[in-house]
């Protein structure tokens, strides 16, 4: 048996994210003995972090009331909102957008994309290393390079923490020459905040039952891109969304368009991991979208800097699992406060990581955090807003008059809707007819996935063991081939997955985990729930730059 070296501390926080770090910085604020460590499985913190990001900084004026005049990040000021729903050639319902801001009351409008008066354009691979600051300011001990890969269990069955992931080992998982065995590091109270779909808050969800009696939880993929562009285009705070082209009325879908300083801008795309069409590519999707006549224009010319792929917790109030278990809690996007209707996380991540910090102060333990929250601002935020992603389900059409009607009644219906699992509602191929989607050629960067890979600034030992993990390849070369066509193909951002002819005769599937950017889209979408993902060596993965 591997002897471990064990760390102690008051409490562990597994990811260096805002929910993470906001936790941190508030459970020293309310008693400065206590001994936290933060650990990240990124190179450093901020390397993994990626989102829109447009910013509602309310939770953190709290948090930190100084924080804008101390934070020396990208901070753009929101100064004006378009929402479109695009055809192949033009938009529609443009003007009618431009109404909704001024119909629907105040309070209601800050529930929607439509009105971010107020709110700033971030880089959140900025503001996470800014709150670590703050954090160690404060006597905070953050270990970036340190992947959690599993929870720690006491006599009692309750999290004691977390153990970290060997380091050195070879490629068929025996330890090398640099072998270091991961150390344990044990706490009172272990506290998840590893984002959509971390490892360990998988591994607890189900090891507690977290969702019996919930819907599960569901997802999308987003891709977004940093780009350079020539003097004179951008117009600092303009924020764009839209709908529609390129992709069928019935698959959900959008995009952003966020203008920076500097001549830049974020351009992003969101496809809900609920579509049906097993031949669906969402990568090139986001590409037809960036060769639309009212966005080509703006990026003709340019460079990308930097591009990043990954999932976002969409399911909401009803597909939050319980957020606390025996010893540990799950927090920010791993407990699912993303607001879908918002397309926006941080504040509520934020939200979550302060709610958590309170609760445990104020009760002395995790117990009861579930509820706590549920009440809390945050919670309640999602309460408003259930029902608008089950009703894109239904079609965009469906899902913009649920989400209207929502607003309307504050969230005041008396029923809830349900979220399927997001694996489960992939069609056969002789199930499901593809629509003709008319895609135009296109010649804006980048010209494949693989060259995208190259702007996330990817890191991955050749020689470590795979870390995604396919239990069964034989369904892969037979089973999946014949009724899905290896959607793992389609769907992956990276072009991890690849099927390949074997030279011993018949195809393999060859995965091509060093490409991996840690998206976990496949842990999601894979009809056959055969893919797990699992943290490589600490300090692995991409390295984002201003994303």
């Amino acid at each position: 048996m591997t002897e471990r070296d064990v760390m102690e501390y008051d409490v562990v926080i597994v990811g260096g994210g805002p929910a993470g770090l906001a936790c941190a910085i508030r459970l020293k604020q309310l008693n400065a003995e206590t001994n936290i460590c933060v650990l990240e499985k990124a190179s450093a913190i901020g390397a993994h972090s990626l989102s829109g990001a447009v910013f509602e900084p309310g939770p953190l004026d709290q948090l930190l009331p100084d924080w804008r005049n101390q934070y020396t990040g990208m901070k753009v000021p929101a100064t004006e909102d378009v929402f479109r729903i695009l055809t192949k050639t033009g938009s529609i319902l443009d003007s009618v957008f431009k109404l909704v801001p001024k119909v629907l009351p105040k309070s209601m409008t800050y529930s929607t994309p439509f009105n971010n008066h107020g709110n700033f354009i971030i880089s959140l691979g900025q503001l996470t290393p800014f709150l670590a600051q703050q954090a160690e300011a404060l006597g905070v001990d953050i270990f970036p390079g340190f992947a959690a890969a599993e929870a720690l269990f006491d006599e009692k069955g309750a999290v004691k923490g977390v153990r970290i992931g060997d380091m050195g080992l070879e490629k068929d998982g025996t330890p090398g020459p640099n072998f270091t065995p991961g150390v344990e590091v044990h706490a009172k109270l272990t506290l998840l905040a590893e984002g959509s779909r971390g490892s360990v808050s998988k591994q607890l969800i189900q090891h507690f039952k977290l969702h019996d009696g919930r819907c599960p939880q569901t997802y999308a993929l987003g891709y977004k891109e940093l780009w350079q562009l020539p003097p004179g285009r951008v117009q600092p705070g303009r924020i764009e969304h839209t709908l529609g082209w390129p992709v069928d009325w019935k698959t959900y879908a959008g995009s952003f368009v966020y203008h920076l300083d500097n001549d830049r801008v974020y351009v992003g795309y969101i496809v809900g991991l609920n579509y049906e069409d097993p031949r669906l590519k969402p990568f090139e999707a986001f590409q037809q979208f960036k060769h639309h006549p009212s966005v080509r224009p703006l990026l003709e010319g340019g460079e990308i800097l930097s591009a990043g792929a990954r999932t976002v917790v969409t399911g909401g109030w009803q597909s939050q699992p319980k957020l606390d278990m025996p010893g540990a809690l799950l927090i920010g996007d791993a407990g699912g406060t993303l607001n879908f209707v918002k397309i926006k996380g941080v504040h509520q991540a934020i939200r979550s990581g302060v709610a958590a910090a309170e609760h445990i102060h104020k009760q002395g333990s995790q117990e009861g955090f579930d509820q706590y929250w549920r009440k809390s601002a945050g919670g309640q935020e999602l309460y408003r807003v259930r029902n608008a992603k089950p009703a894109f389900k239904q079609g965009m059409w469906m899902g913009l008059l649920s989400t209207g009607w929502e607003l309307l009644v504050g969230g005041r219906s008396p029923w809830t809707f349900k979220n399927p699992a997001d694996f489960a509602q992939l069609k056969q191929l002789d199930q499901f007819k593809s629509p003709d989607r008319d895609w135009v050629s296109r010649k804006l960067p980048p010209r494949d996935r693989l060259a995208s890979v190259f702007f996330a600034g990817n890191v991955h030992d050749e020689s470590q063991p795979v870390h995604l993990k396919v239990h069964d390849t034989s369904i892969c070369v037979d089973r999946c081939t014949k009724e899905y066509g290896n959607p793992c193909e389609n769907f992956c951002p990276a072009g991890v997955y690849e099927m390949v002819n074997d030279p011993n005769g018949g195809r393999r599937l060859q995965i091509n985990a060093a490409n991996c950017v840690h998206c976990k889209a496949c842990d999601i979408k894979d009809p056959y729930e055969i893919i797990t993902w699992t943290t490589p060596e600490g300090g692995s993965g991409p390295n984002y730059q201003n994303l």
